[in-house]
């Protein structure tokens, strides 16, 4: 008996448990049971949870070793949290943000697709949720490979993609003004997911810069369609956030995104990753 209830978020991606308090010790059959339901639904929503750091890390630490953060400490301004925490709001203390991505919109993307061994998990809990806007989206990017013309598919084949971060949420990197003083990675552009074997296409609208084997205009186009292939193809979730939810997701399958929010509304999420490695095609 795994003691939780699964119900469907959209028809390509995610559901939510029901049935379980995470604060609480998990057996290991409900843990194994967990696992298997994010690899089959890739984005998970546990709802109206009460977790200090200490347990939202203790069950994150069931899924794997927590992930790090490539930014140097002296890069970040003064309050902000240590290497395996993140705070993503909009508090600022003195004027000065406490968190990581505090305002707006935000690009989809892959968590830490620029580095070499990207993330695999990310697990963000809501502490504080604006009335308005703030929404997460989520895409199933099997689906979106799945999906994609033979035209496109050609043109990817075999092909990597040159992944970088500006750490900003709506602004990408000019290849002109050099890549070195940005974190970066060339990864391929379609993967294989290393836990279930499946295709996932691994291309979003704020990191992927440079498509080898193409220049990059012609890279920027291909990007280009390759996004709006995902945002037509009906395999997005939208989230609208409450307080003490928690979501866990897939960052070698699934792209997110957020939506605009008004700056006057408080906003403060807590987040944790679990480590990936090294992507193969």
């Amino acid at each position: 008996m795994t003691g939780f209830t699964l119900h469907r978020l959209h028809a390509s991606i995610g559901v939510e448990v029901r049935g379980i308090d995470l604060s609480a010790p998990m057996p290991k059959d409900t843990r194994r049971a967990l696992a298997q339901a994010w690899l089959d639904h890739l984005i998970l929503l546990f709802r109206d949870q009460d977790l200090t750091p200490k347990a939202q890390r203790a069950f994150c630490e069931q899924f794997g070793q927590l992930g790090g953060r490539l930014r140097k400490v002296e890069e970040r301004p003064e309050g902000r949290d240590a290497e395996n925490i993140m705070l993503v709001t909009n508090v600022r203390k003195n004027g000065v943000p406490i968190g990581s991505l505090p305002d707006g919109e935000m690009f989809f993307h892959h968590d830490k697709c620029y580095a070499a061994e990207p993330d695999w998990g990310t697990m963000l809990y809501a502490l504080e949720v604006t009335r308005a806007g703030g929404h997460t989206l989520f895409a199933n990017m099997y689906a979106a490979w799945e999906t994609l013309s033979n035209d496109l598919k050609e043109k990817l084949h075999g092909r990597r993609v040159l992944q970088i971060y500006k750490y900003l949420p709506t602004e990408r990197v000019d290849l002109a003004d050099g890549i070195d003083k940005y974190d970066h990675q060339w990864q391929p552009i379609v993967i294989t997911h290393p836990k279930s074997g499946r295709k996932a296409l691994y291309v979003n609208e704020l990191m992927s810069a440079l498509i080898d084997g193409y220049d990059e205009d012609e890279s920027r186009s291909i990007i280009k369609r390759l996004n709006s292939h995902v945002k037509a193809a009906n395999i997005i979730y939208e989230h609208k956030w409450h307080r003490g939810d928690l979501m866990m997701w897939d960052n070698w399958c699934t792209m997110h995104a957020r939506t605009d929010f008004p700056r006057n509304q408080t906003r403060m999420l807590r987040r944790y990753t679990i480590r990936g490695q090294k992507l193969s095609a």
